[in-house]
């Protein structure tokens, strides 16, 4: 073999070198950025985030190992870190008719767009029978507003029915495509601290605060076992207000179905019951993956007692 092919071959071979090199380099720097990237991109732990012994006076933690959600519980730039990065949007969907639109929905919405999920995404749904009446409503950065109309039906004449009714609907049309997580909330609340990502989770429920420091044997659970919201005497784990409900869309909307599957099979046997106890009757099936203190839904008209440490919503008291 002469000179040429000798250096011919030579130069191949080390440029082939240089190519494995090169190669190993490259694979072993994306691997680095892979492990990085699922580093920043896990979900904390709950122990990242939550400290239930920071509230050695109240119960932080159920059976089924769900936190409860108390001022002084938890880190919320822990979660910030983490939501920041997946750039979710939130969905708060509110029902109005009548006296409750004049009374009740403006201050809501104005608290809600001060304090709820701030530097988010969020689209607030707002369920109205007549749009006309829609008060004037000035909204910040990152808040979207959408009207959706209620449909009545002449057969049934239960505001929460009608609501769950619509609601489930436009959950299915296109809610469920816009928004990471979902809440639903009466209209008779003002915010009155901020409600952050602390607070999202598949299945979000709120104690009653009315009687969360109650005795268990007194919960107004729905007591006649032929009722789809029957609950056991001597059975239950909390009593859940209504005022707010949230999760996944996907949770959200299968309570509505659950519900509306509920009330018609009680209708048809001649029982009624009522919206909350179909909702405490879902999540004692269905326990729920967090749980917010009564300072999320606190009458200020009561005195407040010193385990509520900051009122985050204020509820006012009426019917709905």
């Amino acid at each position: 073999m002469n000179s040429k092919w000798k250096m011919l071959l030579l130069t191949s071979f080390a440029l082939l070198l240089m190519l494995i090199k090169y190669h190993s380099r490259i694979k072993n720097h994306l691997q680095e950025t892979n492990l990085c990237w699922d580093h920043e991109a896990e979900e904390p732990q709950l122990s990242d985030w939550f400290n239930p012994k920071k509230r050695p006076d109240v119960k932080t933690t159920t059976d089924w190992f769900a936190p409860i959600i108390w001022e002084g519980t938890y880190n919320r730039q822990v979660l910030e870190n983490y939501y920041k990065r997946l750039n979710i949007t939130i969905g708060l969907a509110v029902f109005a008719m009548g006296k409750f639109v004049d009374q009740y929905l403006q201050q809501f919405i104005h608290s809600a767009n001060k304090h709820f999920m701030k530097g988010y995404s969020v689209i607030f749904y707002i369920l109205m029978d007549d749009f006309s009446k829609l008060p004037p409503i000035k909204l910040g950065p990152l808040r979207t507003l959408k009207l959706c109309i209620i449909f009545k039906q002449h057969t049934w004449k239960d505001l929460n029915y009608i609501y769950m009714r619509n609601f489930n609907v436009y959950i299915l049309e296109h809610i469920q495509y816009e928004v990471d997580f979902l809440f639903s909330m009466s209209v008779n609340q003002i915010f009155k601290n901020d409600f952050g990502v602390e607070n999202l989770g598949k299945s979000v429920a709120q104690l009653h605060a009315w009687w969360y420091f109650g005795h268990a044997k007194n919960f107004p659970y729905e007591r006649r076992s032929k009722s789809a919201a029957f609950i056991p005497p001597g059975e239950g784990d909390f009593y859940y207000h209504s005022a707010i409900f949230g999760g996944t869309p996907g949770e959200v909307l299968a309570f509505t179905e659950e519900y509306i599957k509920g009330i018609q099979n009680d209708t048809r046997r001649g029982l009624q019951s009522t919206y909350e106890c179909y909702l405490n009757k879902y999540l004692f099936i269905n326990k729920p993956t967090k749980l917010l203190s009564p300072e999320y839904n606190w009458d200020l008209n009561f005195r407040t007692p010193p385990q509520i440490k900051r009122v985050k919503i204020a509820w006012q008291s009426t019917s709905i």
